[in-house]
């Protein structure tokens, strides 16, 4: 079966482990390292599709597993597809529905088919499986398709890891046989808990399948901060150079640079938004609490070096005023401003790495936290 590829990457330059690319889609361009705000129901929560825009973000990632559930993709399809659905037309990137599955915890049973679990949307008993997971994906007219995986679960001892990382690689063939000859780009998943030999196993299997790019899963998921460094020291550097790489779920700002120095391409997490929410925002020194009483009388902008809207317009005497009132406008003006502070975040990386000025550019990010650089296996 011949298939074409829509999607393209190009490698535009090195700084050491960090990579500076570029993935051309017939929707538009990202530029990489790239981060990619969370759209979990066919929105990201307080944007406007042209707020979106407004803060640089290229590409969006949305939620197979709750858009299948509600409103369901013949909804969806009656628009053409999640693009037109949600008035968003650049790219879009699907993950599979495995985490969300899992997180299920106790309401769901794993089977070699695949999983059965009471959905959270009636209690109704609903199975999916890589083949239901393909066509939803492809229903939605994803950009990026993710391969349906079982996100391993931490802590997790070796054979148990084991076991979940074998029953994700088949599962990766089956949704690569699913996936057909879809022009979309299909993401293999690497898991293998904190065990590098399984992550290792789980990546030579995953490019013997020869997928379009590669995500890093199973972070994010409780472990300790220097358990998922350790994973980034030698994992994304064994994946193929000309393909994507990309961590998911991963978003601390600190966390989206130490991923950048160790090669990783992609990015994304629900925090600056749903920071955002609870009023804890971040700017160039770390994390500002809008909440605190003391901004009441502050006249200044979050972030005097931030271009947003936000910081454009309003003071943190006003954002503090929302936020104790209990208005949505604060909320929609701080997600405004974590978001644009991600792109800014972003775009920072990927200057330095085209300059060749890296170490410089993180010496100055962590300095201005007042914190030493982290040491680079």
């Amino acid at each position: 079966m011949t298939r074409t590829c829509r999607m393209s990457f190009e490698l535009l330059a090195t700084d050491g482990k960090a990579r500076r690319g570029r993935l051309t889609f017939p929707r538009g361009v990202v530029e990489t390292p790239a981060f990619m705000p969370v759209g979990t129901y066919g929105t990201v929560k307080g944007m406007l599709p042209r707020d979106i825009e407004a803060i640089g973000a290229q590409i969006i990632l949305g939620n197979t597993f709750h858009l299948w559930l509600r409103p369901g993709t013949e909804v969806i399809k009656r628009h053409g597809d999640l693009h037109d659905f949600m008035q968003w037309q650049g790219p879009i990137l699907t993950d599979s529905g495995g985490f969300q599955v899992f997180s299920l915890g106790a309401m769901r049973k794993i089977k070699e088919e695949g999983v059965t679990f009471a959905s959270p949307v009636d209690g109704s008993k609903v199975f999916m499986g890589p083949e239901e997971s393909m066509q939803v994906q492809r229903d939605l007219g994803s950009d990026i398709v993710m391969i349906f995986d079982e996100c391993t679960p931490y802590p997790a001892e070796f054979d148990v890891a084991k076991t979940s990382m074998e029953l994700s690689l088949r599962w990766a063939n089956r949704s690569k046989i699913a996936h057909g000859d879809s022009s979309a780009a299909l993401f293999g998943i690497v898991q293998g808990g904190m065990h590098e030999a399984l992550r290792m196993r789980s990546l030579e299997g995953l490019s013997e399948l020869e997928f379009d790019g590669l995500a890093i899963g199973g972070l994010s998921v409780g472990e300790p901060k220097e358990e998922m460094i350790k994973v980034l020291d030698y994992l994304p550097g064994q994946m193929p150079s000309d393909k994507p790489r990309y961590l998911m779920g991963v978003g601390k700002p600190e966390d989206l640079v130490e991923g950048v120095r160790r090669g990783v391409d992609m990015f994304d997490c629900v925090m600056p938004t749903r920071n955002a929410r609870n009023g804890h925002l971040f700017v160039d020194t770390g994390v500002l609490k809008i909440r605190n009483a003391f901004h009441r009388h502050d006249d200044s902008p979050l972030d005097p070096t931030c271009d947003c809207y936000t910081c454009k317009h309003f003071s943190r005497a006003y954002l503090h005023h929302l936020d104790k009132c209990g208005e949505m406008l604060g909320s929609m003006l701080n997600t405004i401003h974590n978001l644009r502070h991600y792109q800014r975040l972003m775009a920072g990386l990927r200057e330095a790495i085209q300059q060749g000025t890296l170490a410089a550019f993180v010496d100055a990010f962590y300095a201005r936290r007042g914190l030493p650089t982290p040491p680079l296996d």
